[in-house]
């Protein structure tokens, strides 16, 4: 019996991606921009410093998006997860899918034309680089200094 190729799962030269697949792409193009926020030790001196401003730059470049208040309803809520897991570091499997259910959240308000996609995917990339209950406290600790940034961008409307 003959066997018939697959289709390209990635569009090649002259092809045009499939509806949804260029969303795909320019998400994760935005993704790997963030690539240089690490929560891994040794801890590259800059972290809460230079790259946190830099994050809250580009984030602030929205002006019709991206609202202060709004922002810190996902940090408040990160918080609340790191506050369990430092109370139970034993559970911390079983709050990572409830902590990682944060990108939902953004994605919705995202949708609500909350927020934009540069917020979107620097969530994304945060919480994917949260892989222990240490490295969640780092998270932490970025998107606190990320917040300290943010308001000096982008003061309350």
């Amino acid at each position: 019996m003959p066997q018939h190729p697959s289709p390209p799962s990635h569009p090649g030269a002259g092809q045009t991606p499939r509806p949804g697949q260029q969303a795909q792409q320019a998400a994760s193009s935005q993704s790997s921009q963030w690539g240089t926020i690490r929560f891994t030790k040794p801890l590259e001196p800059e972290l809460f410093n230079s790259r946190a401003q830099e994050a809250a730059k580009r984030v602030a470049q929205d002006r019709n998006r991206n609202n202060p208040a709004q922002l810190r309803r996902f940090y408040d809520e990160l918080i609340l997860w790191e506050t369990r897991v430092a109370q139970q570091p034993e559970k911390f499997g079983d709050y990572l899918p409830f902590i990682r259910m944060l990108n939902a959240k953004v994605a919705y308000a995202e949708g609500r034309k909350l927020v934009d996609r540069t917020f979107v995917t620097l969530m994304h990339h945060t919480l994917s680089e949260v892989t222990s209950p240490e490295s969640l406290t780092i998270c932490k600790l970025f998107w606190e200094a990320f917040m300290g940034f943010y308001k000096k961008e982008r003061p309350s409307d």
